[in-house]
């Protein structure tokens, strides 16, 4: 599983931990770490989604999250914890809360929720960046200078299949709150 997404676990219960990596183990590629500073030392670009606890020994979880945020890594994050949610959640800068005892389908379907709202947000930046392009040009060159640059019909071919991949992500976004997540997400 070499291509698969890169799941990194962090739980200071080391049982806790390893059982989510099993569960995790069959779609994605799976680091644990057992506290803030071991995280730290596993993350990298590679990194797709972190299951983080917040209660840890050392270094908390929410120190943690604002590491990986000033370290400027690309990659969503789950806050999986005992700690019950307060006001002081609507701050931080996380994808999805799952306060503990948490279910392997749930946390599953967590997981692939917030990596496909990721998709979706790197799909939808990419249209609309190319899409504005098209839409300068349209304005600037002619309809015979369009039709005859390689570098224009290329750029109309890749919205095309752009535009496809952004219905079919669309598709696959089953519920409500995943479709508007996936909006809110998108960064401008």
């Amino acid at each position: 599983m070499d291509d698969a997404p890169v799941v990194l676990v962090v739980d200071d219960e080391p049982q806790l931990a390893e059982l989510f990596a099993i569960w995790l183990d069959e779609e994605w590629t799976v680091r644990v770490a057992h506290d803030g500073e071991e995280a730290l030392s596993r993350m990298d670009e590679e990194v797709a989604v972190v299951l983080l606890d917040r209660r840890m020994p050392g270094m908390s979880g929410d120190d943690v999250l604002d590491a990986i945020h000033e370290a400027g890594y690309n990659c969503r994050v789950i806050m999986v914890t005992a700690v019950d949610p307060d006001f002081d959640i609507i701050e931080m800068g996380f994808d999805d809360y799952l306060v503990k005892p948490v279910a392997n389908d749930e946390l599953l379907a967590t997981v692939e929720g917030v990596h496909r709202r990721s998709e979706y947000d790197e799909i939808m930046r990419e249209y609309y960046s190319l899409a504005s392009k098209r839409a300068v040009l349209k304005t600037e060159k002619s309809c015979e200078e369009l039709e005859g640059n390689e570098e224009f019909r290329e750029l109309e071919r890749r919205l095309t299949d752009l535009r496809k991949s952004v219905d079919g992500t669309a598709e696959g976004l089953q519920t409500h709150e995943e479709f508007a997540a996936a909006f809110r997400d998108i960064d401008c």
